[in-house]
C-alpha cells in the first residue's frame, strides 16, 4: 500500500493518499505508498541543532512492522481524545475528534498502545513549489509503503477543510486509510478535496512542525516533495481520553 501527498493531482491539484502510489512528487495529493529514501529512525541524542532537533542515530534494525488481522474492536468513547507525538525535533499535541472520525481515533488509540508508532520516521515533506504543505508520518518502514495490515472506512469528509494545523489521514483511494497520517503547517495554495479524514486539530507544537519545514526537503531544487532533510523520528505516541 502506498500513501503519499502529491501537489497538483486530486486537490484542485492537491490529493492525500496513502496504500497506493498513483501520484507523482510535486502534485497535490497525499497519497499513502510513495517510495522514500531510506529514513532514521531510534532514541535521539541530546543536543539540539539549529532546527531545535536531536540527531537520530541511522537506521540499524528492521523498523518494526506488525500487522493485524483487522481494526480493533470500536470502543472509544465519542468525545475529544488527546494525542502527545513525541519527536526528536519537539513534542506535538493533538486533539483528536472521536465524534466525528470514531474509527480513525479508534485505530489511533489501539496502534499507540501497541507501540505501532514508536521509534518510527516521518517521511515525507512537501514545500514550495509544491501546492499542499504537510509533514506525512505514521510508516513504521519509512518507505510510504508501510501500514498495520487493515483499512479503515473514510469518515467527516463532507465539507471537510485542511487548514493549517489539520491532522488528516493519508490513503490511496476511498476507504484505504491505515496509520499513515498528515499534519498540515501551513494553509494549501490549491485547496485538498475532500478525500482525507480528518481527524484532528494541532494544539500545541506546530511551530516544531515548521522548523522542520523551513530545513526543507530532498526534492531541492525540484517539485517540493520529498524526504524532510532534517530527520524526524517519533519517539512516543499516546492517546488519552479528554
Amino acid at each position: 500500500m502506498k500513501a503519499k501527498i502529491a501537489a497538483g493531482l486530486i486537490i484542485g491539484g492537491a490529493a492525500l493518499a496513502a496504500c497506493s502510489s498513483s501520484s507523482s512528487p510535486g502534485t497535490s495529493t497525499v497519497n499513502q505508498g510513495q517510495p522514500t529514501p531510506s529514513a532514521t529512525t531510534g532514541t535521539s541524542t541530546t543536543a539540539r541543532n539549529a532546527n531545535g532537533c536531536t540527531t537520530p542515530p541511522p537506521l540499524t534494525t528492521t523498523p518494526q512492522t506488525n500487522n493485524y488481522p483487522a481494526p480493533a474492536p470500536l470502543t472509544i468513547a465519542r468525545t475529544t481524545y488527546t494525542a502527545k507525538i513525541v519527536t526528536n525535533c519537539g513534542t506535538i499535541t493533538v486533539a483528536l475528534n472521536g465524534k466525528k472520525a470514531p474509527h480513525t481515533v479508534n485505530s489511533f488509540a489501539f496502534l499507540a498502545k501497541k507501540g505501532y508508532f514508536t521509534d518510527t520516521p516521518c517521511h515525507r515533506l512537501t514545500v514550495p513549489p509544491a501546492s499542499i504543505f504537510v509533514l506525512q508520518c505514521g510508516d513504521p518502514t519509512g518507505t510510504g509503503n508501510g501500514g498495520p495490515g487493515y483499512t479503515i472506512p473514510d469518515e467527516h469528509l463532507q465539507g471537510a477543510t485542511y487548514p493549517a494545523g489539520t491532522v488528516a489521514m493519508a490513503n490511496a483511494g476511498p476507504n484505504t486509510g491505515g496509520s499513515q497520517f498528515f499534519i498540515v503547517y501551513r494553509n494549501a495554495t490549491s485547496p485538498l478535496h475532500a478525500s482525507y479524514t480528518p481527524f484532528g486539530k494541532v494544539i500545541s507544537g506546530l511551530a516544531v512542525v515548521k522548523r522542520i519545514a523551513k530545513a526543507g526537503n530532498t526534492s531541492t531544487p525540484g517539485p517540493g516533495d520529498g524526504r524532510p532533510n532534517q530527520p524526524v523520528v517519533i519517539e512516543s505516541f499516546t492517546v488519552t481520553k479528554g
